[in-house]
This record gives C-alpha cells, sequence and structure tokens, in this order.
C-alpha cells in the first residue's frame, strides 16, 4: 500500500508540472485525457488512418434515378455508408451520447458524408487542425454526427421510414441546431420516396424559406419538380416556384420552370378577371406572353406554353375588341396562331407512348376548341363547325364541341344538323351531363321553323325542369356561408356518388351543375388536391406502427390538415363564383324561354288570325324537301327512338316547316274577296 501510494503522488506531481508549462500545439488524435480507455484509443486510430488515403469529397447528390431528365443516377453520396468512425447501429436507434464538458463552443459542423456536402469547406485528413483542447468538444460533436449518419445510412437501406423518424429526432433537439437543415432534408427525402408528396413539399418548402445561402437551397428547388409531377395538381407547386422566381435555376429545369411561372400567372390573371381586377390581371396576362417567348420550340414543354399564350391574346382581344377594333383582331389573329402551331407540335406521334401521348392528345382537343370558339366569337360560324368537327368522337371534349357547333349550325341555316346533334346530347348515355341551354336552342329552332305547338312543350318541360334548380341554387347563394361550406356542398354530392346514396329528382340536377363546375380547370385541379391530401393522410394508416404513431407522423398530420383547410377555402371560393355564375345563366335561360314563349304565342296568333282572313281554310304545311343520300361509308337507317353508341354524333333530323308563306296566304285572301 505504501509503494502504490507513492506512485500515485509522484504521477500526480508529474500531471502537475506538465499543466504548469504551455502545452505544445497538438491534434485531438495525439492528446490522451487521463478518462480515454485503450479501447477508444484503439478506434481513433484506426479513424486516423481510413480517410488518409485521398478520400475526395462527393458531388451535390443527384435527383432520383427515376425522375433525372437526362437519366441520372444517384450519386454513391446520396446514399453512403454510416462513416468509419461511427459505431455500426441497429436500425432506428441512435447512439448514446457521449457526455460533454459545460460551457464548451459550439463546435465547427462535421462534413456531410451522407450526403456529399462538405459544410465545414475544412479537408478532412488524417489529422484534425491545430487547436487546444478547450476550444473543440470533440466528444459532443462525434455524437451529433453519428445520430445524424444513422438517418442516412437508413436512407441509404430504403428504410425510409425509420430514416425519417431518426432524422426527426435530431430536427427535435436544439442542441443540435446546426445539423437542423441537413435532417430536415433527409426527412424530405425519405418522405417522398415513401410517397408522401404533399408531406415533403412542406419540409422542403421550410429549407427553401432559409434562404439561398444554405447548402441546400438548390437542390431543394430541383425537387419542386419532382412532385410537380408526381401530384395530380401541379398548380401546389406554383406558389413556391413563383417565390423564387428571381432565383437562377438549373438549365435542365429552366423551361419547365418558365411553364410553371406562365401558368402561375395565368391562374392569377383569371383569379383578378373574376374579382374586376383588371389592370393587375393584364400584367399576370402580359407575364405569360413574355414568358411564353423564352421557351425554345423544341423543347417538350413548348407547346403547353404556347397554349396559355394563345388564351392570354385571346383575353386582350376580346377586350379591346370594343375599344380598338383593329387592335383587337390583330390578338385573335395571333391567338389563331398560337393554337394553331399548339395543333401541328401536338400530332400523334408513334414515337410518343403512355402520358407524354395522352398529354399531348389532350391539349390538341384544347387546341381545336379554342380555335372554333375564337372562329365563332369573330361570326366565322363555317369555320368555327370546321374546327368542332375536329374533336374524336368518345373525347374529353366532345360532347361539349356537339353543344356548341350547334349553335354555329344554327346560326348558317343548318337546322337538321344542329337538332341532331341535341337528339345525341338528350340520349340516354348522357343523362348526367348538365346542358340546359340545348332545350332553348331546341324551342328556338321549332319557332324559327314556325313549329309554335312544339316550341311551347319544349318550353314547358324546361320551366318544369330547371325552375327547381333554379330556386335551390339561389338559396344556396343567398345563405353567404363560408368558403368550406361552399366546398361542402360540393364534397357531399361526390360523397352520394361514391356511395351510391339514393338522389331525389332536383339532386340529380345539381349534381350534374357541381359535376359542370368541376370542368373549370382551376376548381377541377383544387378539387384534385384535397383528394389527394385526403388520401396521403390515409396512407399513414397503412404505415408500420412505429411510424403511424410517431412525432413525426403527429406533425406531418396537422402540416396536412392545415393544407386541406387552406385548399377547402380556396375550392369553396371558386366553387361558390361558379354557382353564381351558373345561377345567372340560368335566371337568362329562364328569362329567354319567358321571351321565346310570348313571342310563340304571338306568332300564334298571327297564323290564326291569317287562316281566318284566307276564309277559315286549314293552311297545308309546305312539303320539306331533303335526300337520304350518304357517304359510301355510311348507311341511311330512319331513327325510331331507340339509341345505339355507335350512331351518337351522326343524327340528322329532318325539319319540315310549318310556316305559312305570306304570299300564298294572301293570294288566298284576295281569292276569297274576288268570290264575294
Amino acid at each position: 500500500m505504501m509503494r502504490t501510494s507513492r506512485l500515485l503522488r509522484f504521477a500526480l506531481l508529474g500531471l502537475t508540472l506538465v499543466w504548469a508549462n504551455p502545452a505544445p500545439a497538438q491534434s485531438f488524435e495525439g492528446l490522451d485525457t487521463p478518462g480515454a480507455s485503450k479501447k477508444k484509443r484503439g478506434k481513433q486510430a484506426a479513424k486516423k488512418k481510413k480517410p488518409a488515403r485521398g478520400k475526395k469529397a462527393a458531388p451535390v447528390e443527384a435527383p432520383p434515378e427515376e425522375e433525372a431528365t437526362p437519366a441520372a443516377s444517384e450519386t454513391p453520396a446520396d446514399a453512403a455508408a454510416t462513416p468509419a468512425e461511427a459505431p455500426t447501429p441497429s436500425p432506428g436507434v441512435a447512439p448514446d451520447p457521449v457526455p460533454t464538458p459545460e460551457a464548451t463552443p459550439t463546435p465547427a459542423p462535421a462534413q456531410t458524408e451522407g450526403l456529399g456536402l462538405d459544410l465545414t469547406g475544412s479537408s478532412s485528413k488524417g489529422t484534425a487542425p491545430t487547436m487546444s483542447f478547450d476550444a473543440v468538444d470533440v466528444s459532443g460533436k462525434t455524437a451529433d454526427r453519428q445520430r445524424l449518419d444513422v438517418a442516412v445510412s437508413l436512407f441509404k437501406n430504403d428504410e425510409y421510414e425509420q430514416a425519417s423518424m431518426s432524422a426527426y429526432e435530431v430536427l427535435q433537439d436544439p442542441k443540435m441546431s446546426g445539423l437542423h437543415t441537413e435532417a430536415r432534408y433527409v426527412v424530405a427525402k425519405a418522405l417522398y420516396r415513401m410517397g408522401l408528396y404533399h408531406s415533403a413539399l412542406g419540409e422542403f418548402s421550410k429549407i427553401l424559406a432559409l434562404g439561398p445561402q444554405t447548402k441546400f437551397f438548390k437542390t431543394s428547388l430541383e425537387w419542386l419538380f419532382f412532385i410537380s409531377r408526381k401530384t395530380k395538381n401541379e398548380t401546389v407547386v406554383l406558389d413556391e416556384i413563383a417565390r423564387y422566381a428571381n432565383y437562377e435555376f438549373p438549365e435542365k429545369f429552366r423551361s419547365e420552370f418558365r411553364y410553371l411561372l406562365a401558368r402561375y400567372h395565368f391562374v392569377r390573371g383569371r383569379a383578378l378577371d373574376q374579382v374586376g381586377q383588371t389592370a393587375e390581371a393584364d400584367k399576370s396576362f402580359e407575364e405569360v406572353k413574355r414568358l411564353a417567348l423564352t421557351v425554345p420550340r423544341t423543347d417538350a414543354f413548348y407547346p403547353r406554353v404556347k397554349f396559355l399564350q394563345g388564351i392570354a391574346l385571346f383575353r386582350f382581344g376580346t377586350k379591346q375588341k370594343s375599344a380598338d377594333g383593329r387592335r383587337g383582331d390583330t390578338n385573335m389573329m395571333q391567338s389563331i396562331e398560337a393554337m394553331k402551331e399548339v395543333v401541328r407540335l401536338t400530332r400523334p406521334n408513334p414515337a410518343k407512348g403512355g402520358e407524354e401521348a395522352k398529354l399531348d392528345q389532350s391539349l390538341r382537343e384544347l387546341a381545336f376548341m379554342q380555335l372554333a370558339r375564337t372562329h365563332y366569337g369573330m361570326q366565322q360560324n363555317r369555320y368555327a363547325i370546321f374546327y368542332f368537327n375536329k374533336i374524336e368522337r368518345g373525347t374529353t371534349q366532345w360532347l361539349e364541341s356537339m353543344f356548341e357547333s350547334s349553335w354555329a349550325n344554327y346560326r348558317v341555316g343548318q337546322y337538321e344538323q344542329a337538332l341532331g346533334n341535341l337528339i345525341t346530347l338528350s340520349s340516354p348515355f348522357f343523362r348526367e351531363e348538365y346542358f340546359p341551354e340545348a332545350l332553348i336552342l331546341k324551342a328556338v329552332i321549332y319557332y324559327e321553323n314556325c313549329r309554335y305547338r312544339e316550341s311551347t312543350l319544349i318550353l314547358q318541360d324546361f320551366e318544369r325542369t330547371y325552375l327547381p334548380v333554379h330556386d335551390q341554387l339561389d338559396q344556396l347563394v343567398k345563405k353567404n356561408m363560408d368558403a368550406g361550406e361552399y366546398y361542402s356542398v360540393l364534397a357531399e354530392v361526390q360523397k352520394k356518388n361514391k356511395e351510391g346514396l339514393e338522389k331525389n329528382g332536383t339532386d340529380i340536377i345539381l349534381e350534374r351543375i357541381l359535376r359542370l363546375a368541376l370542368t373549370d380547370q382551376d376548381l377541377k385541379k383544387t378539387n384534385d388536391s384535397i383528394l389527394e391530401l385526403e388520401n396521403e393522410m390515409d396512407l399513414f394508416g397503412e404505415k408500420k406502427d412505429t411510424f403511424k404513431y410517431s412525432e413525426l407522423s403527429k406533425a406531418l398530420l396537422e402540416g396536412l390538415k392545415e393544407q386541406r383547410v387552406s385548399l377547402i377555402s380556396r375550392a369553396g371560393i371558386m366553387a361558390k363564383g361558379k354557382l353564381e355564375s351558373e345561377l345567372m345563366a340560368l335566371k337568362q335561360l329562364l328569362a329567354n324561354g319567358l321571351r321565346i314563349k310570348f313571342e310563340t304565342t304571338t306568332k300564334e296568333k298571327e297564323f290564326l288570325e291569317e287562316q281566318l282572313k284566307a276564309g277559315g281554310r286549314t293552311a297545308i304545311v309546305k312539303k320539306y324537301r331533303y335526300s337520304v343520300a350518304v357517304p359510301d361509308d355510311q348507311l341511311y337507317w330512319p331513327y325510331e327512338g331507340e339509341y345505339w353508341r355507335d350512331e351518337l354524333g351522326t343524327y340528322q333530323y329532318t325539319m319540315t316547316k310549318g310556316c305559312i308563306e305570306r304570299d300564298s296566304a294572301n293570294r288566298d285572301v284576295q281569292a276569297s274577296s274576288q268570290a264575294r
């Protein structure tokens, strides 16, 4: 015992002398602290050897392989294994932290090995930079780094649930604030890989909000494009993209960025027009035109941005038509040329398939419809009919083109074709479609051909069907409900359809109106986003219990609920506006119906008076000359009340006139007078 005590005294004396003299500069790897074990020193020595072989910093992470354009694989850095100095942990379990001394300055961040980004700017050599021991909390830095590297390692092994939860634990630790941005980046990527796109968007948005000085700002911008391709409604990303419009985007995303930004301004301009802020709307549509000029013609996004440009030109042409006719016509002609360019660029191409071919077909249809409407607005009805007939049977725009071409046919006196189109619209195949104006057009055509009795019966049918709908719409609009409540009306109809609940006659018509409201692309896309959010919220219930009941899940679900409330408010405003516009249109149609009924009654009275003047003779309806000749690839078949799907769109009504020609009536009156 005496010898041991003396040895301890000499050791303490030696240590006192060492600490009393100035310590030479030395690296941490060379410093043996009193409490260090031999095992720990061995690990430090191993750490010293491994990176000494010229290890290079990995490049910035490439986007996911399936999303990169052109195809780009993920760099090894994106999925790097746990660094050598960290002991291999069990999945989802962070290593035990090493106690750190009090009042230690914040350590410099370590190299971001798992994501290929060097956050320190220092080289990773075998020995640490020269510094005093008191300046660095080495044990704390190692533990923090290990905790985040666990998440990176789990992400590499496709264990996205565990990776997101592990990175989220780092986010929740205020002592690890230097690693929070990187941890959030791991969370966002893991959520994307799990198919939780709206949740991932929320996390990337938080990174972007930190500003362009952060290391992950540029790559987070790129992830916005990938999310926009995965969601049904790309507009959920538009606000974020517009917020960072002044930053330089990578060249491979530049055209897509300009298209999305043009779409943002297009949607904004339409919304401003609806609330009467025309001057601000002009600025947005001018921006659409400017952005369209920045996309190369050879780019895949050129047809889409060209279509937006054509709509913007049409809008300016319509607005300027009354103020300056020549300038308005110029914009109209430019709009027509833009749409023709879209048609040329979206011709069927065998080289294109899948979603790309469907997108081209849809855009082509919309371009044809816009061409037809532009010509119709310019009183060029035969051109309008030509373009309406370009819409293929059975496509999305086909029924709308049939109805609108009926008006163009009516204008040029082709009553038979107009009524034939209306027969198609009234077939049992399209009972759920909403075309109230079709009955008004039918009544007008019968009126024009002196078929007064039929015209009156059609108008009575119109009032019996749509007057209750008008009253119900009027009650809805007058309630002045919150925006969310107006959307709930739409949601209720969708719920009834989904569950197959029974609906009364008025509910069926109201359902058709709401379905018509969803033809408004902005409302439809917002509604799609709400349904997509709800589906994403349901996805949480399908995950493993460890993730389902985690703090991360709770936070994400709260975020999705907030997004849903915001989208419901926006959709409610749109739905209310659509209901109000449909109510006004229905009021106008009912008023037109009354006017036609009055005119019909007046004409019927004149018809009877002329008969009396002719001596009470019954007028003979003039025979209508028509031909049953059809093209060689068709067969004439008289319509007897039955409907065949392959005959839809080919009907032509044989119209007989009931008018008495005034000359013949006058001759009858003169003959009667002479006889007397």
